[in-house]
C-alpha cells in the first residue's frame, strides 16, 4: 500500500485495554493504517477475565494483522507494574521504539451501580473502579512513557466517557464513575504539561454512545440490526461503532501537527469533520453535542443534523 494509503507504516503503538470496545476499535483502525499494535488485556484464548466473555487479545491482534497492520497480542494485567514494566521491555527490545500509547484500560461496567450514593455504592467495588480505570493508566504511563519520547512526536491518549466540558458540568452516573472519569481527564492535561516540552503529546479522547459488544448484548442487538434496539431506546439513534473512535486516533496519530492538540479534551464526533472520517456506514455522529442540544433537554431522539 501507498504511504498515502497507510500513513503509520513504521510506527509502533501500544492499546492498553484492547480485548474489546473502544481499545479493540482503536488498534484495528492503527493497523488499518500501517502501524505494528501490541495489544493488551486480561482475556486471552487460555483465559478469561472475571467479565467472562467471548472476545480476547488474540481475536484483536489477527483482526489488526487482516486490516493491514501487525497485531501483537500480549497478556497484561496492568494493575501489576512488574507485568507493565515486561510488557515495555518486549517492545523495546523487539521494536527500539514506541510512537503511540493509548491508556483504555477500564473494566468497569460491572462495578457500578446507577445513581447510588457514595455511602449506598459498594465500596469494594468502587475502590476496584477507582484502581482499575485511574491507577492502570499511571502504571503503564510510569514504565512506557520512557521508550516514547526516546523518538520526537509521540502521542498519548487517554480514553475516557465525556468531554472535560461535559463532564464539568454534568454529574456522571455516581461518586465512584465520574471521579474515574474526572480523573483520567485530569491525567491528560498532566501528561501535556510533563512532555509537551519533551516533544511529544497527550490528549483525552471520548467516543460517543458506543456500540460494544457488552451494549448490543444488553440491548438485544447485533450491529448487523442495530436499529431494532430504537423502538425501546429511541436515542440510541446516535451511537456510534468502536471503529469510529478509532479513526479518530489514527488520524492524530497520523497528524504531524498533533502538538497544537497538546493537553486538549477532544471526542470522536468533534475530530471527524476536521479531519475528514466517519464511522463505518458513512455518517458522523457528533454525540456530545446532541446529548446537550437533544437528549439531556428532554427532546424527542432526532439525529438530523447530529450524524
Amino acid at each position: 500500500m501507498s504511504n498515502a494509503a497507510q500513513p503509520l507504516k513504521g510506527k509502533v503503538a501500544l492499546v492498553a485495554g484492547a480485548t474489546r470496545g473502544a481499545g479493540r476499535g482503536i488498534a484495528v483502525e492503527l493497523g488499518a493504517a500501517g502501524a505494528t499494535v501490541y495489544v493488551t488485556g486480561r482475556s486471552t484464548r487460555a483465559h478469561r477475565s472475571e467479565y467472562d466473555r467471548p472476545e480476547t487479545i488474540e481475536d484483536t491482534a489477527d483482526l489488526v494483522t487482516a486490516a493491514g497492520g501487525h497485531g501483537i497480542a500480549v497478556p497484561a494485567d496492568h494493575l501489576d507494574p512488574a507485568q507493565v514494566r515486561a510488557l515495555v521491555d518486549r517492545v523495546a527490545d523487539e521494536q527500539g521504539r514506541l510512537d503511540v500509547l493509548v491508556n483504555d484500560i477500564w473494566g468497569g461496567e460491572k462495578l457500578f451501580e446507577w445513581d447510588a450514593t457514595v455511602w449506598e455504592h459498594d465500596l469494594d467495588n468502587g475502590l476496584r473502579m477507582l484502581r482499575l480505570a485511574v491507577e492502570t493508566h499511571a502504571i503503564t504511563s510510569h514504565h512506557a512513557l520512557p521508550l516514547l519520547l526516546r523518538h520526537p512526536g509521540g502521542l498519548v491518549v487517554e480514553m475516557t466517557d465525556g468531554t472535560a466540558e461535559y463532564n464539568r458540568d454534568t454529574y456522571r452516573v455516581n461518586f465512584f464513575y465520574d471521579l474515574a472519569k474526572a480523573s483520567v481527564l485530569r491525567m491528560a492535561f498532566a501528561l501535556a504539561h510533563e512532555i509537551g516540552p519533551r516533544g511529544a503529546t497527550a490528549v483525552a479522547l471520548t467516543p460517543g454512545w458506543l456500540r460494544s459488544e457488552l451494549m448490543l448484548d444488553q440491548f438485544g442487538v447485533r450491529e448487523d440490526n442495530w436499529r431494532d434496539a430504537l423502538e425501546r431506546v429511541p436515542h440510541f439513534a446516535i451511537s456510534e461503532t468502536p471503529r469510529y473512535v478509532g479513526r479518530a486516533v489514527a488520524a492524530l496519530a497520523a497528524d504531524p501537527d498533533v502538538a497544537r492538540l497538546n493537553g486538549r479534551s477532544l471526542s470522536s464526533g468533534g475530530l471527524a469533520p476536521e479531519y475528514g472520517f466517519t464511522d463505518l456506514d458513512g455518517s458522523r455522529p457528533d454525540a456530545w453535542r446532541y446529548l446537550v442540544e437533544v437528549q439531556d433537554v428532554g427532546k424527542p431522539a432526532n439525529t438530523t443534523g447530529y450524524r
